[in-house]
């Protein structure tokens, strides 16, 4: 898998070339989720080693070896329940999808909330919002668009809209506990 094929999400093509390299699980979580969730904690603890309080109130006081690794752990996990949930909430809406396609999706959609950890490389929590927000709409448009392409269905059916509407859901509830992680400790 190189770069050029992870930009394929964006079409119903690509979904379908991303179907037929037929990835195993195992090897989705081993060379993409575990590389690409090592970035949001590398970034997290450089931005908390080195941005003093005016980055945020409180930032630079807090455990940061204790939190990135709790996060690294939990990006993992919401890995493997992600894929569980998506192929659960599609078969509860009669649309078919086997547990590889299921958890292609959750390997695939998540990609632009990891890349948009970059935005902590500069010291404006503005600006790492704005990059947080822009990697969750990118992910959820790649959850929408890879749902329908994945069960075979155009991009207006309602059916799927819902699921993908239930799926998106839960992730930004994932989303949420990750953030809380930070900010608890």
């Amino acid at each position: 898998m190189n770069l050029s094929e992870l930009i394929m999400p964006w079409s119903a093509k690509g979904w379908e070339k991303m179907q037929t390299m037929n990835i195993s699980i195992p090897a989705l979580a081993w060379k993409l989720v575990l590389p690409l969730s090592f970035l949001p904690p590398v970034l997290l603890f450089y931005a908390g080693t080195h941005y003093d309080n005016s980055y945020i109130q409180g930032f630079a006081e807090k455990n940061w070896h204790f939190i990135t690794t709790t996060f690294f752990l939990a990006e993992l996990l919401t890995f493997f329940v992600m894929g569980w949930l998506i192929h659960s909430v599609l078969e509860s809406h009669d649309l078919a999808i086997n547990y590889h396609d299921a958890y292609l999706l959750a390997a695939i959609a998540p990609i632009p909330m990891w890349l948009s950890s970059l935005g902590l490389l500069i010291p404006s929590a503005l600006i790492t919002g704005i990059f947080a927000g822009v990697g969750l709409v990118a992910s959820c448009v790649i959850l929408y668009l890879g749902t329908s392409a994945l069960c075979h269905r155009n991009t207006d059916d309602v059916v799927s809209m819902s699921a993908t509407y239930t799926i998106m859901s839960a992730a930004f509830l994932a989303w949420i506990m990750l953030m809380v992680i930070i900010w608890a400790y």
